[in-house]
């Protein structure tokens, strides 16, 4: 058994569902507090969504960039702090406390935090000139095409609202097709244009790793250790996809000629049409994997443990061709997850992954996972509906009786109703099946798949913090294949109190998840 793995417990919780004064969770002090919570909890892990700059739809799994740190998390707290802001700067206009409005504050964050950067480069000095010049050098192999990205979208965004269109412009349909395509002479010119705007990303990045790692140490210091997310694709319009075209399956207008998803399923009777960009695997082979290997050094240097999201694409991924309107008419593709898990493990050593391995899961993909020693997914929602695993059936592998000890269970996911929502649509033969495994209908629910969860004998157990509290539909944070509306709940200042750290702490002692058990 991997030393990383030991048996543990935790809850999964984005920072943007973090209470705080300005509209959206970030990594300031109230993200500390929940750090004291899981301690008080007896809790050593805490498990993320992406934290990448999300652009379509608010996602984190549609990131501008993979190698970026999202806006929106840096704190203006910490900002005021250090003097960036001044108090007067940050009062928001009014935004609601339990969600985050994104229409209204993606515009104003994102513009404060502009003009407070530009300031900063116009009057930063001593250390903390070289702190952020020493960010700059270390991270130029991803920072520099990020930043110009994003400034020359900026601009072009601009043009296109001039013109009335409402909306972000997508790097390839750029007017300018010179740095759509990036000729020597258009990259050379828009970092000359764009220098300022482009160095002002900069510091916004160098602000949000700066937080990081002040909140890492904390972590660390107090026996939490940080999972992170990493999708197994990318958006199309982010600074990977155009700053390495040659690594994806392109036309020559640099569009995608298939895009990624999943076939009709549990979650949609049409599937899944996510519209990344397919990877060329042939080139990606014949460069060593390289990209690869520098995408999980990167989120190794800033998580403790990653969960891959759809591990089974790396086996064959369903692929769809441009143009379709719903993920109906695709075909599984295959790709060499094989030979690029060794690539990485020989660059890399073992890495500290857990394998997203729900959906459908042939042998091939579950004889990659076992090869590489990754632990798998069990969810506990699932061993009850019937469309998902058959009820009692004894090839349930979601029931707690057929977990294995080398898996991660969770009572349900980001892309799951909360337990609470989740029940309440359950049929009366659901729910009989439930009170029958647990010996009778439970009077709370999310609180027996909870225990469920830590007695099971997975290594790991993580638990949403929805169902810690155990809160109805209302809090879901997010509804595969609907565009909008989603990843926007927050929790109230009043949800991390000394109740839930009781009760948390009296499971994981009960149940073996603590090295920390206080009375």
């Amino acid at each position: 058994m991997s030393e990383w793995f030991d048996r543990a417990g935790g809850i999964l919780l984005h920072p943007t569902s973090l209470p705080g004064p300005h509209g959206i969770g970030d990594l300031g002090p109230a993200a500390h507090r929940f750090v004291d919570f899981l301690a008080d909890a007896g809790l050593s892990l805490w498990q993320l969504l992406p934290v990448g700059p999300t652009g379509y739809g608010d996602s984190p799994y549609a990131s501008f960039s993979t190698f970026a740190g999202n806006p929106l998390l840096v704190s203006l707290e910490r900002l005021v702090e250090d003097g960036s802001l001044q108090a007067s700067e940050v009062e928001p206009p009014g935004f609601p406390a339990d969600r985050v409005d994104f229409g209204r504050l993606i515009p104003w964050k994102l513009g404060l935090l502009d003009r407070a950067a530009r300031r900063f480069l116009s009057t930063a000095a001593g250390e903390q000139r070289l702190a952020f010049e020493r960010f700059c050098a270390a991270e130029k192999g991803w920072l520099d095409d990020f930043a110009l990205f994003m400034a020359v979208k900026a601009r072009f965004d601009e043009r296109a609202r001039a013109a009335g269109r409402s909306g972000s412009t997508a790097w390839n349909a750029w007017w300018d097709r010179d740095i759509a395509v990036r000729e020597r002479g258009a990259l050379a010119r828009w970092s000359r244009e764009e220098s300022e705007a482009a160095a002002a990303v900069k510091v916004v990045q160098h602000w949000f790793f700066s937080q990081w790692a002040r909140l890492r140490t904390h972590a660390a210091e107090h026996g939490i250790r940080i999972v992170g997310d990493v999708p197994i694709f990318v958006a199309p319009d982010s600074a990977d996809v155009w700053a390495a075209p040659r690594l994806f399956r392109l036309d020559r207008d640099c569009r995608p000629t298939v895009v990624s998803g999943v076939p009709p399923d549990y979650f949609s009777s049409t599937g899944q049409l996510w519209g990344n960009p397919i990877y060329d695997w042939h080139r990606m082979a014949r460069e060593g994997f390289a990209w690869w290997i520098r995408r999980f050094r990167s989120a190794l240097g800033v998580f403790d443990a990653v969960r891959v999201d759809h591990f089974r694409g790396f086996a064959a991924c369903w692929e769809v061709p441009a143009g379709e309107s719903t993920a109906m008419r695709g075909r599984w593709a295959p790709a060499p997850g094989r030979q690029l898990f060794a690539s990485v493990r020989r660059a890399l050593g073992s890495v500290p992954l857990i394998a997203e391995d729900l959906g459908v899961i042939t042998p091939d993909v579950t004889a990659m996972r076992e090869e590489f020693g990754f632990p798998g997914m069990v969810i506990l929602q699932f061993a009850f509906d019937a469309r998902e695993a058959g009820g009692l059936d004894e090839l349930n592998r979601f029931l707690p009786h057929n977990h294995r000890e080398h898996s991660v269970v969770y009572t349900g996911t980001h892309d799951n109703d909360t337990t609470a929502g989740w029940y309440a649509e359950r049929t009366p033969a659901e729910r009989a099946v439930v009170a029958r495994y647990l010996g009778g209908e439970p009077a709370d629910v999310p609180a027996a798949f909870i225990r469920l969860a830590m007695a099971s004998v997975a290594r790991w157990a993580v638990v949403p913090m929805q169902d810690v509290l155990g809160l109805s539909a209302g809090a879901r944070m997010n509804r595969p294949a609907t565009g909008s509306g989603n990843w926007a709940w927050r929790a109230g200042s009043e949800a991390f109190g000394p109740g839930q750290a009781a009760r948390m702490r009296e499971l994981a002692g009960l149940y073996g998840r603590t090295r920390r058990i206080t009375a």
